[in-house]
């Protein structure tokens, strides 16, 4: 991957929120304010706000084939990460294309429910997961119910987030970064560990009903930062930095679980 201009390229494979707040549309806003330049494959429509998910149509495998083609062949995306992936055959086609573009610096969201509940993976998709992609993620960024399918373990505390951690990297991710923000408590823990080294960076939680789409934000902000070339500790602290001013500087849009704020400002 890589292209001739100074300008980074980063693509996001994920569904389309019609709300805006998360995906697609959360995703290239991060880029933007990561100062990358973002491109798309969409993998589903929703029809969503911030009080549910209404309906999902999944975009042919084909389809979305070809537009990661069209991507990678002419653009050179330093940088892609998944989000959504709706269905198995979609999990599959997305790891295909991966391995054939030799995407190596690869952020693996693995979204399975809606910040407001709503299932956004098939069931029987979650094993094209653990088969397909994990061995292909520079880091995957499970929260802890996203942990607790992949791993088959309970997850419970600073310890059961070091256990899944080391259980992803023994599935083949090359990292594992579990996010603690659906924890109780006052504080906020996320683990990270790529096989050698472990870090946990620690937060006061904040009293909030703003926190529609900080999973697909953070992970945008690490590929973003891939994508010129941080290395990825760096990179992880940067985008939790800037989820954390969005969700202190959330707007307060909608009745539901409101959009965090994308304006908000990059460390440097």
């Amino acid at each position: 991957m890589g292209n001739a201009s100074t300008l980074p390229v980063a693509l996001t494979i994920a569904g389309s929120d019609s709300g805006g707040g998360a995906g697609i549309q959360a995703d290239l806003k991060t880029f933007q304010s990561f100062g990358v330049f973002g491109t798309t494959a969409i993998t589903a429509i929703t029809v969503q706000d911030t009080t549910g998910v209404r309906g999902v149509h999944p975009v042919p495998p084909e389809f979305v084939r070809a537009q990661i083609d069209a991507v990678a062949e002419d653009l050179g995306p330093a940088a892609v990460k998944s989000g959504m992936l709706a269905t198995a055959a979609l999990v599959r086609t997305v790891a295909t294309a991966i391995e054939d573009h030799r995407m190596v610096r690869y952020v693996l969201d693995p979204v399975l429910v809606s910040s407001t509940g709503a299932r956004l993976l098939d069931p029987d998709a979650v094993g094209s997961i653990s088969a397909r992609l994990l061995p292909l993620a520079a880091l995957v960024t499970p929260n802890l119910d996203e942990a607790r399918v992949l791993t088959e373990l309970e997850v419970l505390g600073v310890e059961g987030q070091r256990e899944a951690a080391r259980r992803l990297v023994q599935m083949g991710a090359r990292a594992a970064l579990v996010k603690g923000g659906h924890s109780p408590g006052t504080e906020v823990a996320d683990l990270f560990w790529d096989g050698t080294t472990e870090r946990i960076w620690r937060r006061p939680k904040l009293p909030t009903r703003n926190t529609h789409g900080t999973g697909c934000t953070l992970s945008a902000g690490i590929a973003a930062g891939l994508a010129w070339g941080i290395p990825l500790e760096n990179a992880i602290e940067r985008a939790l930095t800037y989820v954390e001013r969005a969700i202190r500087t959330a707007p307060g849009l909608g009745s539901g679980v409101g959009p965090i704020n994308h304006f908000a400002e990059v460390p440097d």
